[in-house]
């Protein structure tokens, strides 16, 4: 049956029963209603003092919201749009501006609000181009995704549960940067629905990088590229591993078991805790610019940009390059 919005007259048989102690099923058993919706009525309207029901003042407040039926809130408000986009250029996800959006802007929005603001500043959805005087916001997102993604399609994994180990647990040897053998890893992405990625994993110590292009975003393949180039190394230079709390990065169980290494994650959003890796990758991009196609990339072009990296000098070593600093320090030779 199609619901009918609640008549002035029946707001004003809701108050009555209030004072007459009536119980939510009690009026909605009167008013042939169902109880749900009166129990929403009235916590809908109710004065925040005293708690009363003011049947004309709710049958205004519906009346306006009629009004703005299929208005996006950030359509109708300015204010909570101007600090929306704010955040997302400060790199905050929808979730974390939701969260926060009513102590900081002084209105609530959800998360999923904000998603489909995103994608309705593009034709059909994300599919075509930027309607006209709109922005597109979606490079501020994540995984920027030029379409969202239905429901029900993410591959699901067999992941560690529990809390993740921590890098607040991480041996402080790593930080001084004293022996080589803690490394840090991450994925790059430049197009969001290309699957290869390009894997980087340098040593915190003498700076050395290596690289390779996965298949895919799945967990094992970050693993076999993982194992491939760490499995080379003795054990002993095989501490520990630190990385992000990426989808890709969650196998790290099977890493342990198989390398005899010990793995940590930064914090969520805390990517300076990987600085590193962070400034590994914003190297690499010096040779790969944004919109690079990582198909079209040979094994030889990704070893070439490897050893680039690994033979230059660098100040932080003394303008020794960390090829030179990886052999002083374990003896062994990564170069051919």
């Amino acid at each position: 049956m199609k619901y009918k919005q609640l008549t002035v007259e029946e707001r004003e048989k809701i108050q009555e029963l209030l004072w007459q102690k009536v119980s939510v099923r009690g009026i909605a058993k009167e008013l042939g209603r169902n109880s749900s919706s009166i129990s929403r009525e009235i916590k809908r309207n109710q004065t925040e003092q005293r708690q009363l029901y003011r049947p004309r003042l709710a049958h205004e407040k519906a009346l306006e919201r009629r009004t703005h039926r299929g208005q996006r809130k950030l359509d109708t408000n300015k204010q909570l749009l101007v600090f929306v986009k704010a955040q997302l250029k400060l790199g905050w996800s929808p979730e974390q501006i939701a969260a926060t959006a009513h102590e900081l802007a002084g209105a609530s929005i959800s998360h999923e609000a904000i998603y489909q603001y995103i994608y309705a500043q593009i034709y059909r959805g994300g599919h075509s181009y930027v309607k006209p005087g709109r922005e597109d916001l979606r490079p501020y997102l994540a995984r920027r995704r030029m379409r969202r993604m239905k429901k029900g399609l993410r591959k699901s994994y067999r992941i560690c549960k529990g809390p993740l180990p921590s890098i607040e647990d991480r041996p402080k040897e790593a930080e001084a940067r004293a022996v080589v053998g803690h490394w840090e890893d991450d994925s790059m992405v430049y197009t969001p629905t290309c699957p290869v990625r390009l894997r980087t994993t340098n040593d915190l110590t003498s700076g050395v990088v290596f690289i390779a292009k996965t298949k895919s975003s799945t967990m094992a393949d970050a693993n076999r590229i993982t194992h491939d180039r760490l499995g080379s190394l003795p054990i002993e230079l095989r501490k520990t591993l630190t990385r992000d709390r990426g989808s890709e990065n969650m196998g790290f169980a099977e890493l342990e078991q198989g390398l005899g290494i010990h793995c940590f994650f930064a914090h969520a959003y805390h990517s300076w805790e990987r600085g590193a890796n962070e400034n590994v990758n914003g190297l690499v991009r010096r040779f790969l610019p944004k919109g690079t196609d990582f198909r079209q990339l040979s094994d030889e072009d990704i070893a070439h940009i490897e050893h680039l990296l690994n033979s230059r000098p660098r100040k932080r070593l003394g303008w020794k390059t960390p090829y030179e600093v990886f052999y002083e320090l374990t003896g062994v030779a990564l170069r051919d």
